[in-house]
């Protein structure tokens, strides 16, 4: 199994028009708790591509929002707070180590209220729009497994592999209540379902990049699946369009 590069990528700079891939983008989106990054962190590994979870630059900024007692709701204010924020991904094999302004946040940006914070802020058109752009710059190279809601539509709508990634909110608020655990009480299971399902609401009905698979992509439904099966269909996605895009020579030493 190839090693995953240790790159430093930053969104403190504009993009840039991108050159020709010589490696594809994996564009993977789905509803939130649909197993994105799971997904995306196996491909990545499998076939030695980057991993780049943009939805972390969503939390990172969340996180910079609470500190500084920024109201999620007021786009001007959040979209002057991230012109002057440097959001940096690290990406590892075990995952993005995230830094903001320099600090590293990586296990802060998980936690429960900057997730929440994080699915507010995305609403607003004008910060999605600025995010998009350093997303682009993130990727533009190629090589790269990026997973949110919008790489397939609005990221990169020129991705070469896209897959949408779905399951009931019934499915996806259990699984999220099972890795949050019980411990976390008062929280029901029933109320992560609800959450799921209001979130599901804003992500779908939002004005700018609206949560739907992009036309091409290939819709991956996981309600009844094992998060093997999962993960063996989306290496075959990939692995067929690698297999189109490569020579005899380049086939041979794809991964096995």
């Amino acid at each position: 199994m190839p090693d995953q590069p240790d790159k430093t990528v930053s969104a403190a700079t504009p993009s840039v028009e991108s050159p020709r891939r010589m490696k594809p983008v994996i564009a993977i989106d789905g509803p939130a708790g649909a197993g994105k990054s799971t997904m995306a962190a196996y491909l990545a590994r499998r076939f030695g591509f980057l991993n780049l979870e943009t939805g972390a630059m969503y939390r990172a900024l969340a996180v910079k929002a609470i500190d500084g007692d920024v109201s999620f709701d007021e786009e001007d204010t959040l979209l002057a707070l991230a012109e002057h924020t440097r959001i940096e991904l690290q990406p590892h094999l075990e995952g993005n180590r995230v830094l903001l302004d320099g600090v590293d946040v990586s296990r802060r940006v998980r936690d429960g209220d900057v997730t929440a914070a994080a699915s507010r802020i995305s609403v607003h058109p004008r910060l999605r729009a600025w995010m998009v752009t350093q997303q682009r710059k993130l990727g533009e190279a190629g090589g790269v497994v990026m997973e949110g809601r919008d790489i397939g539509t609005a990221v990169f709508p020129d991705a070469e592999v896209k897959i949408f990634l779905d399951a009931a909110p019934e499915v996806r608020g259990n699984r999220r209540y099972k890795q949050t655990g019980p411990a976390d009480a008062p929280v029901t299971e029933a109320a992560v379902i609800q959450e799921m399902k209001e979130r599901d609401a804003r992500d779908r009905n939002r004005a700018e990049s609206p949560l739907r698979p992009a036309p091409d992509a290939v819709s991956l439904d996981s309600t009844g699946m094992t998060l093997e099966q999962v993960l063996a269909e989306a290496e075959k996605i990939v692995r067929a369009h690698l297999s189109e895009q490569a020579s005899p020579a380049e086939q041979a030493h794809l991964p096995g």
